[in-house]
């Protein structure tokens, strides 16, 4: 981020490399507007009524959370919807990996009446190369 490489590479490219994600993106461009942004999941997680967007803790479960559910506690939004209303994101998922953390998106648009969190990249670095933007954790 310090250097500029955390941008948006083009609503094109984004969808090249995630197509079926159908709303556009708006990537936050740095940590503190990344922790501000994901406080919003608190809210889902804490809210049984909110079920609908798959979050949740994973400190209070019974059971792991996995996949198509997000774990609030361990993950961090990276990129959220540019249209108000749209409630869909990106985020690092660090439950496989501290280091380099995969990618997911809220996916709205194979189930409409409930979000499935699906694997946009097995990590970060992956993510990064895959929209050219020439940076990954080992560069950063």
């Amino acid at each position: 981020m310090e250097h500029g490489l955390w941008r948006h590479p083009g609503d094109a490219v984004v969808g090249e490399v995630l197509p079926w994600f159908e709303d556009p993106l708006v990537f936050l461009p740095d940590p503190e507007q990344m922790e501000w942004q994901s406080r919003s999941m608190d809210m889902f997680a804490d809210d049984p009524l909110c079920a609908f967007f798959r979050e949740a803790r994973g400190s209070t479960a019974a059971v792991p959370i996995e996949l198509p559910w997000l774990d609030v506690e361990q993950a961090v939004l990276i990129a959220v919807n540019r249209n108000p209303g749209d409630d869909v994101a990106l985020a690092l998922d660090y439950r496989p990996d501290p280091v380099d953390p995969r990618v997911v998106g809220s996916d709205f648009w194979t189930n409409p009446r409930l979000c499935r969190w699906r694997v946009v990249a097995p990590d970060f670095s992956a993510f990064a190369a895959s929209l050219g933007l020439g940076l990954g954790l080992q560069n950063s």
